[in-house]
């Protein structure tokens, strides 16, 4: 243990109230909550009218949530002095604007420690409300105003911001009006290997028209320092790129390229299925056992799994499935290649041979080819710009589901977004 200095046991330091401007006189102890009595700091006896020295009229008690000690909701019980000026017969109450903010419920001290237990330890809004012994309203509107004030309306937000990767994100699971939002994400920790990537902001609906809108509602300095646009393969997220930062260069991740193939990869193995079998795949048919299998790369295979897949491509009938699963092994081969300009090269490759001469039986790899022919150049850009991955994206998608669903769901989007 360290040498340290210690002092007199003080209530008020070890609450923090001398921050609030508060000194504590008193406490009562409950089993489920606790009570501190606290008296401002500094008088106040000067009127602000005309600058003559009031008299002590009264008190009276303002009481304020303040963030817990050992699980049990804390209340600070504020005996706030009033004042009157004899001379021009006005009256007012010390200042208690350090200790919360006018008409407020909670302390300070106690919405700070809500917005951390928000952001930094993923609570519900519910357990911070339990934490501070008030309704989930009050809580609620509280930690969105300071969170308002402190996170989204930090004039330094979208400070040093060279690298966007923008993505769609279902908030709500019903059929009652829009349920996209589009996702907004900063890449360039990410991309710099400096930290997370973090989120920048969220917008109702997903659009070629909402992403392009977002983009020009930044000043023009902001868009002319944007290098790289990361994005899955909606076009309306890279027209809007190419319209309104037109230096960008829009690069179509790995992690969509590669769910590309695999939905063609899946999409072939269920229509062979149905070819060969006449049903949807069960239990004891190779490819239905076969289909996790297909889905990993040829170099993580074990010796069960080789098998496995040979047993199922030595049948005849499925020369497609193999055909296709070939594509999307080297796809996958040219993202995990160490050497970027060889990574490059093995992709071309394989958007070459996708593109032409593909036999009309092989319906899946047509169709991705059609696709990889028109974003040839967005897919060929990853390798020049390493660590332009909307992985961190999806990522933080994961969270908001998480949020989501820790929530029990939202209805207002306002306070999805804060």
């Amino acid at each position: 243990m360290s040498h340290a200095t210690f002092a007199a046991p003080d209530l008020t330091m070890f609450c923090r109230l001398d921050e609030l401007g508060l000194v504590a006189v008193g406490q009562h102890l409950e089993p489920d909550r606790a009570v501190i009595e606290c008296r401002v700091a500094e008088p106040d006896p000067w009127c602000r009218k005309c600058g003559t020295e009031g008299v002590p009229r009264d008190t009276v008690m303002r009481r304020l949530a303040h963030e817990p000690f050992g699980h049990r909701p804390t209340t600070l019980l504020v005996r706030v002095r009033r004042y009157r000026c004899d001379h021009c017969r006005r009256a007012w109450r010390q200042d208690t604007a350090r200790a919360a903010p006018p008409r407020a419920k909670i302390s300070r001290g106690g919405i700070e420690w809500a917005l951390g237990a928000i952001v930094v330890d993923h609570l519900t809004v519910s357990r911070a409300a339990a934490g501070l012994g008030v309704s989930w309203h009050t809580a609620n509107s509280a930690i969105i105003t300071e969170g308002k004030r402190r996170l989204i309306d930090d004039p330094a937000r979208f400070d040093g911001v060279t690298t966007i990767g923008v993505d769609e994100h279902v908030w709500r699971h019903t059929r009652f009006g829009d349920k996209y939002v589009t996702v907004i994400i900063d890449l360039t920790p990410t991309r710099n290997k400096t930290g997370p990537a973090r989120l920048l902001d969220m917008v109702e609906g997903r659009s070629k028209a909402v992403f392009k809108q977002w983009l020009a509602g930044r000043p023009k300095p902001w868009r002319d320092g944007i290098e790289v646009v990361a994005m899955d393969g909606f076009t309306g997220f890279k027209t809007a790129t190419a319209e309104e930062l037109p230096d960008a260069v829009p690069v179509m991740d790995p992690f969509h390229v590669v769910r590309l193939a695999g939905d063609g990869l899946d999409r072939c193995r269920q229509r062979v299925q149905q070819a060969t079998v006449g049903h949807r795949g069960r239990a004891g048919d190779p490819l239905y056992k076969a289909r996790r299998t297909l889905h990993t790369g040829a170099n993580l295979l074990t010796d069960k799994q080789h098998a496995r897949l040979e047993a199922v491509f030595v049948i005849a009938e499925h020369v497609e499935v193999e055909a296709t699963w070939g594509i999307y092994q080297r796809m996958i081969a040219a993202y995990r290649e160490p050497d970027k300009h060889k990574g490059k090269a093995m992709m071309r490759s394989v958007i070459d041979s996708v593109t032409s001469g593909v036999p009309a039986a092989l319906v899946e790899i047509r169709r991705l080819g059609r696709t990889l022919k028109q974003r040839a150049t967005d897919v060929l850009a990853f390798f020049d710009r390493p660590g332009t991955s909307n992985g961190p994206t999806e990522a933080i998608n994961g969270r908001l589901e998480h949020l989501r669903g820790s929530a029990l769901g939202f209805r207002n989007l306002t306070n999805y977004v804060a």
